[in-house]
């Protein structure tokens, strides 16, 4: 979708941004897929068009085959250090530093919230900057192995005891961190606007925070290509690219 941006809806975005004291960002694939990672449901180039997700990225699936994982993992991983931060990213960093933005929660394990330079970022499906061994649980850097990996198609064992390396992502059957989902849920419930970036909002229980903000008095601004589930309960909604549309907001904000 490639819609022109409503002029009005980015005005009254501007101002819900400039009035708010404790805005939140809730951002899921759409927010990257410009940077060029894909996401996990669009038809023919989403990562699950052609995969059973349980099969590939289940954590009954890693325990019993993990190399199944690392092969079908290996050239997403590679996209995902190679990519880089887009204006989207960069605009949630702008307002974090101008104090329009308080926090980024994020389901996206793709780092690139910090690379653009937010500083309270809520990864709530994990990260790739880390890894944990499946057998002594030591907790170890993971660029260094995640990029052998990549080159040679190694799998990433530990240096104390050769037991696997499992990246420090939520995968399905496993919990989400917990500590990381309660200090989200504090920002949320005392949040006074969440804007929801990128994310279709399926996936639970990450889809059901935007109601939460709802339920706490909050605004709510959706961007997002294609409808939610929220788009009727929405102050403003933008179907489109988050990568034109958080650009242009920012400033809105800034140069008003």
């Amino acid at each position: 979708m490639n819609l022109d941006i409503n002029s009005s809806h980015l005005k009254r975005a501007a101002e819900l941004l400039r009035k708010s004291k404790r805005a939140v960002a809730l951002t899921g694939a759409g927010i990257s897929t410009p940077s060029g990672i894909p996401d996990f449901r669009s038809p023919h180039t989403g990562l699950w068009d052609k995969v059973n997700p349980m099969e590939v990225s289940s954590l009954m699936s890693f325990r019993y085959n993990p190399e199944k994982f690392f092969e079908w993992s290996r050239p997403l991983t590679a996209l995902i250090l190679d990519a880089v931060p887009n204006p989207a990213h960069i605009g949630l960093a702008q307002l974090e530093e101008t104090n329009h933005l308080v926090a980024v929660v994020t389901q996206n394990i793709d780092n690139l919230h910090y690379r653009a330079g937010s500083k309270r970022v809520f990864e709530v499906h994990g990260h790739i900057r880390e890894s944990t061994c499946v057998n002594c649980y030591q907790k170890v850097a993971a660029e260094k192995h995640i990029r052998i990996f990549i080159e040679q198609g190694i799998t990433p064992r530990c240096e104390e005891c050769g037991g696997i390396l499992k990246p420090d992502v939520v995968l399905f059957g496993e919990q989400l961190p917990f500590n990381v989902v309660n200090e989200a849920h504090q920002a949320i419930a005392t949040s006074d606007l969440m804007i929801v970036i990128g994310s279709s909002l399926e996936v639970t229980p990450v889809a059901l925070f935007p109601l939460d903000a709802l339920s706490a008095g909050a605004k709510l601004i959706i961007i997002n290509e294609e409808p939610t589930y929220l788009d009727e309960r929405a102050d403003v909604v933008f179907h489109n690219c988050a990568a034109k549309v958080v650009p242009r907001l920012v400033e809105e904000v800034l140069h008003e």
